[in-house]
Order: structure tokens, then sequence, then C-alpha cells
């Protein structure tokens, strides 16, 4: 539902709920390249063409639709009222045109957003190789700088990928190669044939230990050398990495992931995301945020409830011998370490995407997701409340949310509103 806000004159339509804040003085104004211009008419103007991000602004009269090409992120906003004044337009006008343009997360600021986001601009080699995921992050993170800041706070994250077969060690390709500053990989055993993957593992590193080949290829995709981060190297579950990846090789660990597997990251507060591949079926999911979102042992426990069979056949497939070949074709292990690195990301970015409290599933041969609920289980001693199932929170200022371990954000929106602000098309009239 469009709402009208600032008052009955002034036109500007947003979307209900979703509040937005200038993130201090905007020092360099620029329209966000990522949406494409195009004037429907003389006096109005779309920008972006998906009705997921595009907004209409109109009318304009030609003074103000000539002032929108001076915002190019060159000028500060002294500057641009000298122009606007050259231009005819009233005093104020040029303030209020471009708060409004900033309040519907068309307006983008050069110059922000704090020191990471200064320091990252300061490489430009890193920004020319990371601009089309900050020009995707601008059409999510709305408010002027805000895209920049989140990009740079990537930086500062550690993430652990624990699997290095076709779906691991792409993903964590994937993970460095969109700025995240640390991706450590884990796994036993070297580098086997059916291991070699595009954008994972390379054909030479077969015979090579997995996690030291994994890391390699993380190095090549990252844009930089991150900061060298101190770890004990005999730590399984070292503190303070903001979210733990499991991308088990094993079909049934990832159909039916172990408790004790997960057990000590339930106990220190790390959020974990499962993904893999078993039998031609992708995986993604649950992302799991210890006591507030259901974990694999409430899986397990809903599985033994619908199935009192479940239990041995879990052990039977664990006893049995390994098979030599896994189901895991190229395409559906691309797509699954693809989708959860999207997952990972947004969930690193302050968002809290749609594995919480579900898993993903898509199947050969007709390739579609189908989401599976996984609830909070009352006898699981995970604790989960179930929250995260019904409500998604975030901080009241729209930025990322502290995502290390034990912290939680504090506002909650409804994933009802979420799913609601993704259709449509804005209109605002300036």
């Amino acid at each position: 539902m469009l709402v009208l806000v600032g008052g009955p004159d002034t036109g500007f339509r947003r979307r209900n709920g979703d509040v937005l804040r200038l993130r201090g003085p905007i020092m360099h104004p620029m329209m966000k390249p990522a949406l494409r211009r195009g004037w429907r008419d003389l006096t109005t103007v779309q920008f972006g063409m998906v009705p997921a991000h595009a907004l209409v602004l109109g009318p304009l009269d030609n003074a103000t639709g000539g002032f929108l090409t001076l915002l190019d992120g060159t000028r500060g906003l002294p500057l641009l009222r000298d122009e606007g004044r050259r231009m005819g337009l009233p005093d104020g006008h040029v303030d209020a045109l471009v708060e409004r343009l900033a309040e519907s997360g068309l307006l983008d600021d050069a110059t922000g957003d704090g020191p990471g986001a200064a320091a990252l601009r300061g490489k430009d080699a890193v920004i020319e190789r990371l601009r089309p995921d900050l020009a995707s992050l601008s059409l999510v993170a709305r408010a002027p700088g805000a895209a920049m800041e989140r990009l740079a706070a990537r930086r500062s994250l550690r993430v652990q990928v624990r699997g290095a077969g076709r779906v691991g060690a792409t993903l964590a390709s994937l993970l460095a190669g969109a700025g995240v500053g640390a991706v450590d990989v884990r796994d036993g055993g070297r580098v086997e044939p059916s291991d070699v993957a595009p954008g994972g593992l390379p054909a030479e590193s077969v015979g090579e230990r997995r996690d030291l080949a994994a890391r390699r290829a993380v190095r090549r995709a990252a844009p930089d050398r991150p900061p060298r981060a101190s770890a004990s190297p005999g730590a399984r579950d070292e503190p303070g990495f903001s979210l733990v990846i499991l991308a088990p090789r094993t079909g049934v660990d990832v159909y039916a992931p172990a408790p004790a597997v997960t057990a000590p990251l339930i106990a220190s507060g790390t959020p974990h995301l499962h993904a893999g591949v078993v039998e031609g079926t992708g995986v993604v999911g649950p992302l799991v945020l210890p006591g507030t979102t259901a974990c694999a042992g409430c899986l397990d426990q809903e599985r033994s409830d619908r199935d009192e069979c479940w239990p041995r056949m879990v052990a039977q497939w664990r006893s049995g011998r390994p098979r030599r070949t896994e189901a895991c074709d190229l395409a559906v292990a691309s797509t699954v370490a693809g989708l959860a690195a999207a997952h990972a990301l947004a969930f690193l970015d302050g968002a809290l995407p749609s594995s919480a409290g579900a898993r993903w599933e898509v199947s050969t041969p007709d390739f579609v997701w189908h989401a599976r609920p996984v609830r909070p289980h009352p006898a699981c001693p995970c604790a989960a409340t179930g929250e995260g199932n019904e409500e998604h929170t975030a901080p009241e200022d729209g930025g990322p949310h502290e995502t290390m371990t034990g912290q939680q954000p504090a506002t909650s929106v409804s994933r009802t509103a979420h799913a609601a602000q993704r259709s449509g098309t804005w209109r605002a009239h300036v």
C-alpha cells in the first residue's frame, strides 16, 4: 500500500512502513546510476525498469528536469544551490528536491559514508571490481551513501565455509569475490577430479589438500588481500565468525544434517546456514539464528515425529559404505552455491533472507524452487522461540545489523511486509 507522507502538499509517496532517513549531510548528491532513466512524457521521468525498483517522478518543470542532470556526484550542495539559482529555481527548492529524492531511494552520495567507505574509495582497482555489487546494493540500501557503507562493512566480516566440494569451494569464492573480508574454508582429504568446478577448485588442484586448494581459490577470487586475522589452527568453532556455512560433500549430511555437528554453533550463538546437493536435489537453508529460528535438531525431531522409521533410516545411511560418486551435477551445484551466497550476503548486509526457518529445494529436471518450512521443535535443546519464522527484524535506521556472534537486531518487520515492498511501481510528485 502506498502512503502519502510529508504532508498533503508535498505529493511524496513511499511504501508503508519503510522508514527512510538521511545519513547526515549529503555532500555530493548523485542519481543512482543503477536505475535507467526514461521520460514518459514532457513532464514525467521514470527511473528504473523493473517494478521492484522503478519510480516515476512528475510533474517536473523544465528547470527542475534540467537540474536532475547536475546530480552526478561532482558537485556539493553549495554549488548545486548556486546552479539552481542560475536556472531560475526558487530558494529552498534544491534542498527540498534533494531531500525528497533521497527519501525516495533515488539519490546516492558520492563521498559518504564513514571512514570505512572512505578507505574503500581509495582503492581504485577494488572499487572497479566491486562496482556492479555496489550498484546492486544501492537498490536495497536506500539511504545516500548506505550502499558504500555496507560494501565497506563486508570487508570487516569473517565467514567460515565447512566443505570444499563443488558447492562449498564455489560458494566461498563467491563470498570473497563479493567483498567479504575473510572467508575461511575447512575440509579434509585431498582434491579429487569430481571436486573440480568452474568458479571453485581448478583442475590443477587435483591431489592437493582440499582446504589449502579452496583457500587459494578464495584468494584468487577476492578483489584484494584482506588484513590478516589471528586464528588458532586447532579450533573448530572459533569465536567471531559473522556466519558459518555448512556445505558438506556427502549427500546424507545435506539431507539429514547431524544435530551434534551444529551443537557447538548453537551453544556459541553463531548464525549458520546449511547448503548442498543430495541425489540431484539442491538445498539452501535453513539459516539458523540460535535461540530464534529452527535448527538441524528441530528438523531431525520433526522428521522423527512424522516418520517413526526416520532414526533407523538415518543410522543406515550413515553407517553404510560411502558412495564413491555423489549425484551432484555442475549446474545444480553452481545454482545452490549462487543462491546460498546470495542468502549469506543478504544476512551479512543486514537483511533476513527467506532461508531463515525454511529449506529451499530444487530438483532436476523441472528446476522449480520449493520452500519447506523448518519449525522450532519443543523437544530440541536449541530453545528456539520461533519468532524468526513469523517476523523479520531490522535496525530502525535501515542500516546493516550486527551479525557477529550473539548479536540480534531490534525492530521487527513482518516477512509479509517485505514481500509487499518488492512489488509495484512507486510514484512521487516533485
